[in-house]
């Protein structure tokens, strides 16, 4: 009976396992998909990527500076209240003792009047900040973005290596078997035979060290998406993919990014920032004006009168200015100054220097755009010449006109011809979007 209860239970538990793993595989599919097109890549990253999560936080954060900068204008209230025993025994021959107690209860408020402008400064430069975590945002996204379209374009190379790698596969694997018959039937060497043998291994390794990059390409893209380790995915193989891009002149490329990209207008902001700080820093040599007001009251046990009495005779309101002169700081005020100086310098340096890279950058997408197109162009040529060239080969070898030496001199042409068709029809690719990406152009393949 023992036996049959604890089988019963080891039912139940397993299937309620298999209907929690069966629910959460259905949420996973639910919220990944299996099947990724660029678009798709770039959607997802915005919301999932951690870098991007990091910095909304950071956002956020600045946020609430921003409204503790505000609240502060507006006068505090703070209540209060206290409640303290005393005990002692009577310096009598009796044994005697008494219990005292006291305590109070009130309100008090605090105003600023005046800072020195500190204040509307601050508030001034918090808003400023948040606007700089979004700039952050906006240029880590364009960041990733490329990223993603490196790592993706590297997936299709992958891929369309994968097929023709897999091509030669099949016709070492025909020939090798020609070379067998004719093997056995006396009319070819065992050299021949070896040499098929020894390119059909070749190809073999090929293969897997395409298919090997191709999962290694497929891990940088995931993590970039953080998408969980064990889900398997696939990216979608578009039928054709845009090699060109309208080139417009650079210093018109140039234009636009110094107005439009978020990484120019954060650093504008920088310096903002450091200049307002500058002010906040100066606001220390001025005076500060306060408002203080308070209400109270407070009782003690005395048998004369009860504690309601006392409340209402003990009642008080006080209020109050108080002025604040710095005269002497220990340096405190003018040092601060000093690095807020510093700190303006350092921000115009910041913003001169993205701006530079961002001058370098948009012209080494000019130049590769159109070293990428020239590349393209003449690596198609190339694979024309030696795929006809390869061909005519192929069928001379199997009639007995060429050597096999001959015809895998030009078996290895038209291998090579097509990794450099391949890689130069993606780079083209990727230059274009990249190129594009400046005048701020959505990356689409």
């Amino acid at each position: 009976m023992l036996n049959l209860r604890k089988l019963r239970y080891n039912l139940l538990l397993t299937s309620l396992l298999l209907m929690a793993l069966q629910g959460y595989s259905q949420g996973i599919s639910q919220a990944v998909p299996a099947i990724w097109d660029l678009e798709t890549c770039l959607q997802y990253a915005k919301t999932n990527n951690i870098q991007l999560r990091g910095l909304g936080l950071d956002k956020q954060s600045a946020e609430q500076d921003l409204l503790l900068a505000k609240a502060a204008v507006l006068p505090d209230l703070y209540g209060s209240a206290a409640q303290s025993y005393n005990h002692y025994n009577k310096a009598t021959g009796i044994a005697n003792s008494t219990l005292n107690y006291q305590g109070s209860i009130g309100l008090s408020s605090a105003w600023t009047l005046y800072q020195g402008g500190y204040l509307k400064t601050d508030i001034k430069q918090k808003d400023l900040s948040v606007q700089s975590a979004a700039y952050a945002i906006e240029q880590a996204r364009n960041d990733i973005s490329i990223q993603i379209t490196q790592t993706y374009l590297s997936i299709l190379v992958d891929k369309e290596s994968i097929i023709y790698l897999q091509d030669l596969v099949k016709t070492s694997v025909a020939q090798l078997a020609q070379a067998n018959k004719r093997f056995n039937t006396g009319s070819a060497a065992k050299k021949e035979v070896v040499q098929f043998e020894a390119q059909l291994a070749t190809d073999q390794y090929n293969l897997t060290a395409a298919q090997n990059a191709e999962r290694l390409d497929k891990i940088s893209l995931r993590q970039i998406l953080q998408l969980p380790e064990k889900l398997d995915f696939e990216i979608v193989r578009p039928l054709n993919i845009s090699t060109t891009a309208d080139i417009p002149g650079l210093a018109a490329v140039q234009q636009y990014a110094f107005q439009n990209r978020p990484e120019i207008k954060n650093a504008q902001l920088g310096v903002q920032i450091a200049d307002l700080n500058l002010q906040k820093a100066k606001t220390g040599y001025l005076p500060t004006l306060s408002l203080g007001a308070g209400i109270g009251t407070s009782y003690a046990k005395d048998p004369s009168y009860n504690a309601f009495r006392q409340f209402d005779n003990n009642f008080y309101q006080q209020a109050g200015l108080t002025l604040s002169v710095p005269v002497f700081t220990k340096r405190q005020n003018k040092t601060a100054t000093a690095k807020a100086r510093i700190a303006v310098a350092q921000s115009e340096l910041s913003m001169e220097d993205t701006k530079t890279t961002l001058a370098l950058g948009t012209e080494k997408a000019f130049i590769n755009v159109q070293n990428a197109g020239s590349q393209f162009s003449s690596a198609t040529e190339q694979l024309k010449y030696n795929t006809e060239i390869y061909r005519i080969a192929t069928q001379e070898l199997n009639i007995g006109a060429a050597n096999i030496v001959e015809y895998y001199q030009q078996r290895n042409l038209y291998v090579q011809a097509t990794q450099t068709y391949i890689q130069a029809k993606y780079n083209a690719a990727l230059a274009a979007r990249i190129y594009e990406f400046y005048l701020g152009k959505p990356i689409k393949l």
